[in-house]
């Protein structure tokens, strides 16, 4: 193996270990994101669990910014009071 066959390798091993270290840093961000919407879903929509709610005028300051995770919760409550009916509805069965 010649010196520069050895550096090309070098090379790549070391793209590889930054490519692997790139996406586990990704993965952490995501996971921080999904916690931190989470946490601030259960902020503003704490009230339905029994825990102590934001002032109102924060709340509905912050209700745009919970469309997604309203619209899901809502289609979630939908789905657990008749799981079978959703199932054909979405398999369009008469």
């Amino acid at each position: 193996m010649t010196k520069k066959q050895l550096v090309q390798k070098l090379k790549s091993a070391w793209y590889i270990i930054r490519q692997i270290h790139r996406e586990k840093a990704t993965d952490m961000l995501e996971f921080e994101v999904k916690e931190l919407q989470n946490l601030f879903s259960l902020m503003v929509l704490g009230s339905l669990v029994g825990l102590p709610s934001p002032p109102p005028a924060i709340a509905f300051e912050l209700i745009p910014l919970m469309e997604d995770e309203i619209r899901t919760m809502t289609s979630r409550a939908d789905f657990a009071q008749d799981p079978l009916g959703a199932l054909v509805g979405m398999l369009n069965i008469d």
